[in-house]
């Protein structure tokens, strides 16, 4: 290799500084480190088809480069945005050719779960058949959005977003290029950069560029917080408002609620907002959150959260997301009970798997004179006609059909008193029925 890096002037700078290696690269090392699977892997001098899954500008590109050019394979590169099955029967071609010459190919399709499923059916026969090794690029769960049949041929292997001290190596990498050696970056620049690149290393480089340029424009050397703040304006963090990160993260935040740990709780509301999360949808999994993880255990905690969902209606963003993150607060902070959400999930499970039995004639409504004549709502026990307000013994389930004990109160705020006041109740059911016997 006659040099590290592709140098083109005129080229992005993060294609240039796209290392050729395994050593050049930056992060990953889970993968690429000594006796990790893609190192032995190139070591071993034996390709296989694989899917680099992980979120954008963390190298999933740059490895499948170097994997091919470390196999000396022919490496054709498809976008799964542009291209189409015509593109797919081209490279199949290509590889065709490349083995009549005893050379392998690594066909590598970016942003693969953004093919349908007749389209990665397609790559299937050809590399069962070995013309092809397959390397795939995904930001998306494999699990859902590549097709079981591909999935299973292929390895895959999860990329994480680069540390702040893998960006920090990729910032020296750029100040030690020729046309940058004279340009420094203060520390708490350094750390501001590298917080707004959010593990992304296109986006760093990308970033890092546009300061230079606008720092050379300006006649400056020095990089400061505030020339970067002016120059940046308000960066959005990575977010995938629809994908992986995005119902990781509204997990974190249901988890911390439920796990009664309010800052972080709030930590993942305000990453969420900070991330471009539309605070309607926030507010829906709050009150979502009330409802099943506290329950009876604390009633208001579901009136917290729908006024504050009625807050952010009224005021809107971002006046209305106090109100929001109040209510994290409180829920995270509030007794728990799944109590209702198991009752009732296990009661639609039992209604479905029984029939559809009568309702008891005692129970039934008696509008008319000839639903009276017969005997509808008869011998109805009217509660607040009965001792406690309370008909014990009665039952208002269908005939020959027991009633299900599923609501079982916790030991934990109001469910306290209500599993106190339910047990006394069967009491005096038990004192009913054994008077009748």
């Amino acid at each position: 290799m006659s040099d590290l890096f592709t140098r083109q002037p005129d080229a992005p700078l993060a294609e240039r500084l796209r290392p050729h290696t395994l050593d050049d690269v930056i992060g990953q090392q889970h993968l690429i480190g000594e006796g990790k699977p893609l190192r032995v892997a190139v070591d071993g001098g034996k390709p296989h088809s694989m899917l680099l899954w992980g979120p954008p500008g963390v190298g999933k590109t740059t490895l499948a480069r170097i994997l091919a050019q470390s196999f000396n394979a022919q490496f054709l590169p498809v976008s799964a945005v542009f291209s189409g099955v015509k593109d797919i029967r081209e490279a199949i071609d290509k590889a065709e050719i490349a083995l009549q010459q005893g050379r392998a190919t690594i066909l590598f399709v970016d942003e693969v779960h953004r093919f349908n499923k007749a389209q990665q059916d397609a790559f299937l026969p050809h590399v069962e058949s070995g013309l092809l090794t397959f390397i795939g690029a995904t930001t998306e769960n494999p699990s859902f959005e590549v097709n079981p049949a591909l999935l299973s041929r292929a390895q895959v292997y999860v990329l994480q977003s680069l540390s702040s001290d893998d960006l920090k190596k990729l910032i020296a990498k750029v100040l030690a290029l020729p046309e940058y050696r004279d340009f420094t970056i203060e520390a708490d620049a350094q750390e501001l950069l590298v917080n707004t690149a959010d593990g992304d290393a296109r986006r760093l480089l990308n970033l890092l560029e546009q300061l230079l340029r606008a720092a050379d424009t300006r006649r400056l050397k020095t990089l400061t917080a505030e020339f970067l703040a002016d120059s940046l304006g308000a960066q959005i963090r990575r977010f995938d408002k629809g994908g992986e990160s995005f119902y990781n993260q509204i997990s974190a935040l249901h988890k911390s609620v439920r796990g009664s740990h309010p800052n972080a709780a709030l930590y993942w509301f305000c990453r969420m907002l900070d991330g471009g999360t539309d605070p309607r949808y926030l507010a829906r999994r709050i009150v979502r959150m009330a409802w099943e993880d506290i329950g009876l255990a604390d009633p208001r905690a579901f009136q917290i959260a729908n006024d504050a969902a009625a807050t952010f209606e009224r005021l809107g963003s971002p006046e209305g997301e106090l109100a929001l993150a109040q209510a994290v607060l409180y829920l995270a902070a509030a007794a728990k009970s799944n109590a209702g959400y198991k009752a009732y999930n296990q009661m639609r499970r039992f209604v479905k798997e029984n029939a559809s039995d009568e309702v008891p004639i005692h129970l039934r409504n008696a509008p008319t004179k000839l639903m009276k004549e017969l005997g509808y709502g008869r011998e109805y026990r009217y509660a607040h006609d009965e001792p406690n307000a309370y008909a014990a013994g009665e039952s208002y389930m269908p005939d020959g059909l027991d009633e299900p004990d599923f609501y079982q109160p916790v030991p934990r705020g109001l469910e306290i008193k209500i599993g106190e006041k339910l047990e006394w109740l069967k009491s005096l059911d038990e004192e009913a029925l054994d008077k009748q016997k």
